[in-house]
């Protein structure tokens, strides 16, 4: 498989793209072992991360991009694809391929309140509560929280807006009896955290937190505006208190597209006693 080069060409708009070119295949034995969509995906990541890409900046045409790379039109599209799922390339219906907004970082190793975290960034966050009911516990909730099994909880269902843009779909649920008539406050325009802390007097102190790529049901997918399929993030979440009880089981399913979780890491120095 040849390997694939990199120079710069200007087209309408003034706007820089990246333009490919094939080398020998002597040119390196090691380039080979890519198909060659995925070189020309990894090309184009490179000039988004470099900046040489804007957020916004429009790609040429399918046919313009193919005849100038060389390649058919079916391997063009498998790299577009390709960059299209992990977030960093939106498709607009009839009018073509942009780069996309920069993802959402979010910590992984910390417990940041959705709210304020994008209060933080200058994002206007929103909610839209889909369901917010008592009923009774299922064994595995029952586990989680240390409740009998059908106790009374509330499972509350938030669809979690960015600038009016849903991004990420918001599952919990929490013991009835500590938190008695939740469902008289208004969850679209209330964090659940000030809720708990500021008409319950329970103030969420820690969480223990996994998160595991998933892709989104048919039902998921019109929620969150995404294609049925496409990458989520599922965070999930035990919440405790001040006292170390389980205030909150959460499950959350972030879009692929719009977030990327990090963590911050040292290396474990071992020590001479």
């Amino acid at each position: 498989m040849a390997a694939i080069g990199i120079h710069q060409y200007t087209f309408i708009g003034l706007l820089k793209v990246v333009s490919y070119k094939l080398e020998s295949p002597s040119a390196s034995r090691f380039a080979a072992a890519a198909p060659l969509y995925v070189q020309i995906a990894e090309g184009l990541l490179d000039q988004i991360e470099s900046g040489e890409l804007s957020p916004g900046d429009r790609l040429p045409s399918e046919r313009e991009l193919s005849q100038t790379l060389g390649v058919n039109r079916m391997t063009l599209r498998r790299a577009l694809r390709l960059l299209e799922t992990q977030g960093l390339l939106a498709r607009r219906r009839g009018d073509g391929t942009y780069v996309a907004e920069p993802k959402i970082e979010r910590q992984a190793g910390k417990l940041a309140p959705f709210t304020q975290s994008m209060e933080r960034r200058g994002y206007a966050p929103g909610a839209r509560v889909l369901t917010l009911e008592k009923r009774p516990a299922v064994a595995a909730v029952a586990r989680e929280l240390k409740i009998p099994v059908s106790a009374p909880v509330y499972f509350v269902r938030r669809l979690r807006l960015i600038n009016q843009e849903p991004v990420m779909l918001e599952r919990f649920t929490t013991p009835a009896h500590r938190f008695p008539g939740l469902e008289r406050f208004d969850l679209s325009n209330r964090s659940a955290y000030d809720v708990m802390e500021n008409e319950y007097g329970v103030t969420v102190v820690r969480a223990r937190q996994s998160l595991e790529p998933v892709v989104a049901t048919e039902y998921e997918a019109e929620l969150l505006d995404v294609a049925p399929g496409a990458p989520l993030m599922l965070e999930r979440r035990l919440s405790l208190d001040q006292e170390d009880r389980p205030v909150e089981y959460g499950r959350d399913l972030y879009r692929g597209d719009r977030f990327r979780f990090i963590t911050e890491m040292a290396p474990n120095v071992m020590r001479d006693s």
